[in-house]
């Protein structure tokens, strides 16, 4: 079996992997072990994975229970199968490095359609999240300093990612406030000319004033 796109497959497998479970104990403990921070988590998906997981042969009905009056529920466990999937997935996603498209790379690839002001007001102001977040993290990390860090190394890694962005948006939101930029001029002349009419097409402008620092253009057939 192909190692599954959604995570949360994974997230079952290793909970099985400590103990077996009904799904609702699964959706219990990774609400209470803050998993959705890390793994994007729909908790109405949660019985499909488990149904596919079980067609799939790698987890397995253990028992049927009742608490009082309470619906009956299945408890999984994990097979033989399951625990070597569990192993090769988890395996390949800590050793090879995956590229990762995310909406903030994908908006900054597109970033010359706004003009450079509210570029660097939005920079502000993702600025002043990250820097909030920041603050949160270190509080957390001070009201829960003697925790094992096999519990918090999922936040190290997101602070450390946060930190580097931080970084990244603080410079770049001084680059274009001090006007240092490269290409500042082309940017803010693009929508100087859209600013006369938004219609107007303008590339054939821009080639003519900067022909030399744009990329060429793709032949049409």
């Amino acid at each position: 079996m192909r190692r599954p796109s959604n995570a949360l497959a994974l997230a079952v497998l290793a909970l099985l992997y400590e103990e077996p479970m009904h799904p609702y104990q699964m959706s219990s403990t990774l609400k209470f072990r803050h998993k959705e921070d890390s793994i994007k988590i729909n908790y109405g998906s949660l019985y499909a994975v488990v149904d596919s997981l079980l067609r799939n042969g790698l987890i397995e009905e253990r028992e049927r229970v009742r608490e009082g009056r309470r619906p009956e529920r299945t408890v999984y466990g994990l097979t033989e199968s399951g625990e070597a999937a569990l192993r090769r997935w988890l395996s390949e996603l800590i050793a090879t490095p995956n590229r990762q498209f995310t909406d903030f790379e994908a908006a900054l690839s597109l970033m010359p359609a706004l003009p450079p002001e509210l570029i660097g007001d939005l920079l502000a102001s993702r600025l002043e999240a990250l820097e909030a977040e920041t603050g949160e993290y270190e509080r957390f990390r001070a009201e829960a300093p003697d925790l094992p860090r096999i519990f918090t190394i999922e936040s190290e890694y997101r602070a450390a990612l946060r930190a580097a962005e931080t970084r990244f948006v603080r410079g770049l939101l001084a680059d274009i406030t001090d006007g240092s930029f490269d290409g500042l001029a082309l940017w803010r002349r693009l929508h100087e000319l859209k600013a006369s009419d938004r219609t107007r097409p303008v590339m054939a402008e821009l080639l003519a004033e900067f022909g030399d620092r744009l990329p060429p253009e793709p032949e049409v057939p």
